[in-house]
């Protein structure tokens, strides 16, 4: 296949709604200025399995601006935005391989046919290309430089195949970058995850106990704009840490099953597996609303939650009703897969312009020093993630002291004490 998309014919809004994106990505966008004179990928095939959206259509153009032949296929069924998918491929000419709500021999059928392109560099969002690349599709990895990864669950998976000495080649953690979690995280997900379960059911938040399952950098983002919103947020936690945190933010913390019983509306951030499960439905409010912001489905027990339900239906849109045997209903947002994205738009371009600059970047690194790296997870260079930061700052308007010569000298010595 050249392309496998919804409709061609949705490209003129898809255009209009990247060339919008594109307003709010300046670092992106100096470095696509860059990567067109300098051309640091030519020759380069990269498979990206991200979600498609206007702030990734702006990534691809960047990579082929930079010489790339870049293919890209959707990390999550219901992530993609068709009218997106279709002006990448007719107006910036990259094959696109996605459709919204693809069922799941599509999704991987789709993930198959970038890697049949044998890239050089794989760009992922979850890690998938990278696990296809270690189960069953080996001899393909032998061409791979190096790949980067988008999200805490994809680090999670790699750091685990790095842990065993599984890891066929070098992957680059974009997730770590500073420049990435601290922002992306934190406000891109605080607010379009709020921004997806609003579109999705039009609920006031004020008032309702909000309960964010996992206080990392999403969930302290999720929660911090839900008490912005009037919600009493509850969190749950599992590491000491975080949960004393969140106490001292100013939230309420308890364990899941108690949260359960009071809870109006749920939302998990963990990156780990049935965080909410079948005995904590069992004791939920009548119309408790049910959603996840990690990056896979795995976080809700989806499978408990229909042993429990005696009828089903679509009430509306990305809001499908579970009635349990007694009478209660339970709702559960976009079939339990990344709220922010499948009833809504994802992260705001702005902090989805670091986080491309951190794999556009990243991407250029691994083709000038791919070779040398040994095969395990590595943070991005500090170079390039404060590159980045001062980048950001200058289209802001924000500018920063410099250290004197008196200060460095300082800060280098140990003999200057009281």
């Amino acid at each position: 296949m050249r392309y496998h998309v919804k409709n061609l014919k949705l490209s003129g809004k898809g255009r209009n709604r990247i060339e919008w994106a594109e307003r709010d990505m300046p670092v992106l966008r100096r470095i696509r200025e860059s990567f067109a004179k300098k051309r640091p990928l030519n020759g380069i095939k990269i498979a990206a399995c991200l979600h498609v959206t206007t702030e990734t259509a702006n990534l691809m153009h960047t990579l082929k601006e930079g010489g790339a032949d870049a293919y890209l296929c959707a990390s999550n069924p219901l992530s993609t935005q068709d009218d997106v998918a279709a002006s990448l491929v007719k107006d910036y000419g990259i094959a696109v391989f996605a459709i919204k709500g693809e069922d799941n021999k599509t999704y991987y059928r789709h993930i198959n046919t970038v890697l049949d392109k044998r890239p050089n560099i794989t760009m992922d969002d979850g890690a998938d290309l990278v696990s296809v690349l270690h189960s069953t599709r080996t001899k393909d990895a032998k061409a791979v430089i190096g790949s980067t990864e988008e999200t805490t669950t994809g680090v999670i998976r790699l750091r685990s195949l790095a842990a065993k000495g599984l890891l066929k080649f070098p992957v680059i953690a974009v997730n770590d970058a500073s420049t990435k979690h601290f922002f992306d995280n934190r406000y891109g997900t605080g607010q379009s995850t709020i921004d997806g379960i609003v579109r999705a059911t039009n609920r006031l938040l004020a008032g309702a106990n909000f309960v964010v399952c996992g206080y990392g950098w999403c969930g302290k983002g999720l929660s911090m704009r839900a008490s912005g919103m009037g919600a009493n947020v509850i969190v749950t936690e599992v590491d000491p840490l975080k949960a004393l945190e969140a106490v001292m933010d100013g939230y309420r913390v308890m364990p899941i099953a108690e949260a359960a019983k009071i809870g109006n509306m749920f939302c998990t951030v963990t990156g780990n597996v049935n965080v909410i499960r079948k005995k904590h439905f069992a004791v939920m409010k009548d119309g408790a609303i049910i959603s996840n912001s990690g990056h896979f489905n795995v976080e809700l027990d989806i499978d408990g939650l229909k042993a429990l339900a005696k009828s089903r239906r679509i009430i509306r849109d990305f809001v499908e009703e579970y009635r349990l045997g007694n009478g209660r209903r339970i709702y559960l947002l976009a079939e339990g897969r990344l709220v922010n994205l499948a009833s809504a738009e994802g992260h705001p371009a702005s902090v989805m312009d670091m986080s491309f600059a951190n794999q556009a970047l990243s991407a250029a690194y691994l083709v000038q020093r791919g070779s040398m790296l040994e095969r395990k997870v590595y943070t991005v260079p500090e170079d390039i993630d404060k590159e980045i930061a001062r980048m950001k700052l200058q289209t802001l308007g924000a500018r920063i002291d410099v250290l004197t010569p008196e200060q460095k000298k300082y800060l280098a010595s140990w003999e200057m004490g009281t």
